[in-house]
């Protein structure tokens, strides 16, 4: 590894998003998130943070990892094939919050590094990231303030970067088999090198950093709205469609489990309560046909206008 890489600069600041990401949502949902360590065989481990049945969250993870191995899985080289059999490492900070409130949106956000040396080569190295947003029960105001905190984030490195960067979150998290976008989107980026490790770790620190500005005001002004079991069903059912992404297209689901990680900090991601039921359709002009009419469509939310 060269000096160029600065992988201690990379942990501390992983490290600290983690505790600074917890310490927010523990003042939002009152309860405390559980601590636990963990060691990889293999090479690494990370600290997973999780709380189960909180006030406000009634599941969330917010999870640290630092991975290490001899070849890097088939997921990590299935867009880079000429690192397939290079030495790896890996760290970054990935959550998964899940509120009890179906007026309360699902988020998602993760930042993270790659190494890959071989002998006798420069080491290649890659940042990637991004964070997205699902509801179940959509709201213009919501939708805008996320996409507008995405934008500001990376708009200090480049004005193409955020429309490029919101399609390929629009791209990325959307189910082939369904034909069906998992939420309203966000930014996603994967593969970033360009200009330089320390161009691209700023990079990364705006995106971690802006997480709370972009999610918090969201989760505070939904999770005391009134709802009943009604909505709790349509909830429980859409968080069927996350499941099923994460089971069957997420890359860093897939490279957890192909690497050996630890299995209960990959799997937090999934909803604690979902359903499914045999082709079910909202009636038209229900607030949860709204949901697919509106919300689960490709739109420039950043620049749009709050529909009353």
């Amino acid at each position: 590894m060269t000096n160029l890489v600065d992988v201690a600069a990379v942990r501390d600041y992983l490290t600290g998003l983690q505790d600074r990401i917890v310490a927010r949502l523990e003042a939002i949902d009152g309860g405390s998130f559980r601590r636990d360590a963990w060691d990889r065989p293999e090479g690494g481990g990370g600290v997973s943070r999780l709380i189960e049945e909180g006030n406000v969250l009634e599941r969330g993870g917010v999870n640290f990892s630092e991975v290490r191995g001899t070849a890097l899985p088939s997921s990590a080289t299935a867009h880079r094939p000429d690192l397939a059999g290079r030495a790896w490492q890996a760290m970054g900070v990935s959550l998964v919050l899940h509120p009890r409130n179906p007026h309360a949106p699902t988020a998602h956000m993760n930042v993270r590094m790659f190494v890959a040396t071989r002998e006798g080569a420069d080491p290649a190295w890659w940042f990637g990231g991004g964070m997205d947003l699902t509801p179940y029960y959509g709201y213009d105001e919501d939708a805008v303030h996320f996409h507008r905190i995405c934008r500001d984030a990376v708009a200090p490195f480049g004005a193409d970067l955020h429309p490029r960067w919101k399609k390929a979150c629009d791209d990325y998290f959307y189910l082939k088999h369904r034909r069906e976008p998992r939420g309203v989107g966000g930014v996603f980026f994967d593969d970033l090198s360009e200009g330089g490790f320390d161009r691209s770790f700023a990079i990364v620190r705006s995106v971690g950093d802006a997480f709370v500005r972009a999610y918090a005001p969201i989760l505070e002004r939904r999770k005391d709205l009134a709802y009943g079991e009604r909505e709790r069903d349509f909830q429980a059912y859409r968080r069927g469609r996350y499941v099923e992404f994460n089971l069957v297209w997420d890359r860093g689901t897939l490279f957890g489990l192909q690497s050996n990680g630890r299995t209960e900090a990959i799997l937090i991601s999934l909803p604690p309560v979902v359903k499914w039921r045999y082709d079910w359709r909202p009636a038209p002009g229900t607030p949860e046909a709204r949901l697919y009419d509106r919300y689960l469509v490709p739109r420039d939310w950043a620049d749009g206008a709050v529909d009353a």
